[in-house]
């Protein structure tokens, strides 16, 4: 048989193991509270068993790690990464997105609907392993999945297919790591914009929170104490008060007003001392 495993990690830095549709692990974080989750599902602690109940509701409702994952949706936030890359994607400023998806590894993505429905509910992907059915509605929706055999997460080689196919602004989601770096560095020609959209921050040291904002063009605040702290001293745009968005570049600035005017809202700010009232904790 052929193995179905997949690693996930979320709500903090929790692991989660999905096999066959099942949990099969779940770790411990020392964050205990999100105020996303906290305004979403009343919940004040996430505990083991709120871990449990989140995830498998996430496989019950749109089949996360199974053959029967749901990849086009609409908005569920108003601004998460997701919902940037959409509205960029549907204005024209992006014209792919190299993405990555439980199932299916990583994916260069064209369709709006499809960047939502594989970002918009899964937390950071560890590892994966390929769903056959997964691939076929990726690919029947004009998605190019990276390595349809082993379901392979790396967003480098990604990238170089979506130049293959003659993108020219082309967005990247990643997790961090190194790779970020050779992302920014790769050679590319002189009508080529890459943008670098780094999610799932949580227990990044300082190091790698300035490499982070260094590279990136738009990093996502999670749970992370380093990305809180670097933020706090060099004070990029933002939006948000829960868990921010931070700015990186003014490309990146650019796409988060552009999500931020659609949908009516004030665009990003340089509001410091920001508003921590309401923060997750304990930052990671």
């Amino acid at each position: 048989m052929v193995e179905d495993k997949h690693v996930i990690e979320t709500l903090g830095k929790v692991k989660v193991v999905i096999e066959n549709g099942e949990i099969t692990e779940v770790g411990s974080s020392d964050m205990k509270y999100c105020p996303m989750f906290h305004a979403m599902h009343k919940v004040d602690e996430l505990n083991e068993e709120f871990i449990r109940k989140n995830i498998n509701f996430r496989i019950k409702d749109f089949g996360m790690c199974t053959p029967d994952r749901v990849i086009e949706m609409d908005d569920l936030v108003t601004v998460g990464i997701s919902e940037i890359l959409k509205t960029n994607m549907e204005n024209g400023s992006i014209d792919c997105v190299v993405g990555a998806c439980d199932g299916a590894g990583t994916v260069i993505m064209t369709n709006p609907r499809v960047v939502q429905g594989v970002g918009g509910r899964v937390s950071g992907l560890i590892s994966t392993t390929p769903i056959p059915e997964v691939i076929k509605n990726l690919e029947e929706k004009d998605s190019i999945v990276l390595n349809p055999e082993t379901a392979e997460l790396n967003q480098l080689e990604g990238l170089k297919i979506a130049l293959s196919k003659g993108y020219k602004n082309i967005a990247i989601t990643v997790i961090p790591s190194p790779m970020i770096k050779e992302l920014r560095e790769y050679p590319l020609d002189d009508d080529v914009n890459v943008y670098i959209f780094v999610a799932h921050t949580t227990g990044v040291n300082a190091e790698e929170a300035e490499m982070l904002f260094e590279y990136g063009d738009i990093v996502t605040a999670c749970a992370s104490k380093e990305v809180s702290r670097y933020a706090d001293e060099h004070q990029p745009y933002y939006y948000g008060t829960k868990v921010p968005i931070f700015c990186a570049t003014e490309d990146g600035k650019r796409f988060l007003d552009n999500r931020l005017e659609k949908i009516n809202k004030p665009l990003s700010t340089k509001d410091y001392p920001r508003d921590k009232s309401d923060s997750p904790h304990e930052l990671i």
